[in-house]
């Protein structure tokens, strides 16, 4: 088992979902996001997705666009990235990378797989790679290249998904599946969709991989929530918004952790 289903199986023998931490490589310093990763996962949370910095970011919400545009701006490179994901595997935890897939393909598909599988990172998600598309040479293969890397391929689905759709696209994930709760771009909500267990629901007809949602989660209520039925609570923009907020680089590593620690003790409340 990689270290990615241990985390998931951990979790479940704890009778609990995983919490899935999401923040982009760069922001608001590659150094300074490496400290909130370490920040998060001091807090909590049990599986890493660390974002790859795109121009053109479709999914993304001005929460996280702002970050990234931000990261960009200062120079941010896959490289960083990669040395961001390295410094987040050293805190024990499974580290992922979110991107789109215009970034992996300009800087080859083999050859970031490689070097993501030595830097300790164990998959990719990646949400604008369609399973029609992902083992096409003239985009670089992908599952060829996670295959030769053991590397785990997580594609999303969304409530809008046919049964047939969620059917092919499961059975090209490994490690877990990406239920995006919501159609529309990430963000904090006031309640996460009522469409989310239903759509829960249908992916473990078609797998029994675990299920993570994510798009909307920023609270302990919330990720409590969700935990309920799902196998991993993913967040994203409530942990970046943080860090845009904080007066000071300091005061962001103390609200990441809490923050951290307030989902952490959501997944785990009965």
């Amino acid at each position: 088992m990689t270290s990615l289903g241990e985390a998931f199986e951990k979790a479940r023998a704890d009778g609990r979902a995983a919490l899935v931490g999401y923040l982009p490589a760069g922001y608001p310093s590659v150094t300074g996001a490496i400290d909130a990763i370490r920040a998060m996962v001091a807090g909590g949370v049990d599986i890493l997705e660390i974002g790859l910095p795109y121009s053109d970011p479709l999914m993304d919400g001005p929460t996280i666009q702002s970050a990234v545009d931000q990261a960009l701006s200062a120079g941010v490179r896959t490289t960083d990235v990669l040395r961001t994901v390295e410094a987040a595997a050293g805190t024990g935890v499974p580290v992922l990378v979110m991107t789109y897939w215009n970034p992996i393909v300009q800087y080859g598909v083999g050859r970031f797989a490689t070097d993501l599988a030595s830097a300790g990172g164990v998959g990719l998600i990646t949400p604008d790679l369609t399973p029609e598309s992902a083992g096409d040479p003239g985009t670089g293969d992908w599952l060829t290249a996670a295959d030769e890397t053991g590397l785990a391929r997580v594609f999303l689905v969304a409530p809008a998904s046919t049964d047939e759709r969620i059917g092919r696209v499961t059975a090209l994930c490994s490690g877990f599946v990406y239920a995006a709760s919501t159609m529309g771009v990430t963000g904090t909500r006031d309640q996460v969709s009522d469409r989310a267990p239903t759509l829960v629901a249908r992916v473990r007809a078609a797998t029994g991989l675990p299920v993570g949602v994510g798009l909307g989660v920023s609270t302990g209520d919330q990720a409590a929530q969700v935990a309920s039925y799902a196998d991993g609570v993913i967040v994203g923009s409530a942990f970046v918004r943080v860090l845009l907020d904080a007066p000071s680089g300091a005061a962001g590593l103390t609200a990441v952790e809490a923050l951290a620690a307030d989902l952490a003790a959501g997944v785990r409340r009965k």
